[in-house]
């Protein structure tokens, strides 16, 4: 699902470039609202140290953004890299726990995993748009900027699996809640504190209606995954 959404965004991408600013607000409002409304209640129902790890979730991204923008794009030439490498680090990490998620949910029934696999397939195909789409606007190629989010969005939800699969009886509740927590923290670093502001310094027309579609497709999202 989601390299059909990078094959979708590569065919039509002179129109995604022109409106990348949209993309970074619908990304925001589904990355926020998808972390608030289901990753994180879901991770509290699981341990009582969620809060913890969602603070230290995003306090890893920040830190990973301050070197980001202090040694990798300490150039004016590389300034732009940041706007794509963050949310990069933040999906691939969130990618990872959702592989994590289909080995634990497989292994309480089939009838249960597949409802659970469903529910977040459907968030799959925008995650590889928006991925690709935020790192063309950081300046990089259309070559690497698809391999990068394909590596990021796609490879890393089955690695998430297949790691994870041989220790699956040792995952108990509080490990991967632990993980939700950390995976929503990112998630709303990159949403509220790396793309919203970038939306507000370029306003465009239409940011806060694709900002709202973003919040709408997270709440299909979560009740398609209930």
């Amino acid at each position: 699902m989601t390299t059909t959404g990078l094959l979708v965004i590569r065919r039509f991408e002179d129109w995604a470039n022109r409106n990348s600013i949209y993309f970074a607000s619908f990304a925001a409002g589904v990355l926020i609202s998808v972390s608030f409304l289901h990753i994180v209640p879901r991770a509290i129902g699981m341990t009582s140290q969620a809060p913890v790890f969602l603070l230290v979730g995003y306090l890893i991204l920040y830190a990973c953004n301050r070197f980001i923008t202090a040694y990798v794009c300490d150039s004016p030439e590389r300034a732009r890299y940041g706007i794509g490498l963050v949310p990069l680090l933040g999906i691939g990490l969130h990618s990872f726990i959702d592989g994590m998620v289909y080995s634990v949910t497989f292994t309480v029934s089939i009838f249960t995993g597949t409802l659970a696999a469903v529910g977040m397939i459907l968030h799959e195909f925008p995650e590889g748009i928006v991925t690709y789409v935020l790192l063309r606007k950081s300046g990089i190629g259309a070559r690497r900027a698809f391999v990068w989010a394909f590596l990021a969005a796609a490879i890393t939800t089955p690695l998430g699996m297949l790691v994870s699969y041989p220790l699956i009886s040792r995952i108990d509740d509080i490990v991967l809640g632990n993980c939700l927590a950390l995976s929503a923290g990112a998630l709303i670093y990159v949403g509220a504190s790396h793309l919203l502001p970038r939306v507000e310094a370029q306003p465009g027309r239409y940011s806060f209606i694709t900002l709202l579609a973003g919040i709408l497709v997270a709440v299909f999202i979560v009740l398609s995954a209930l």
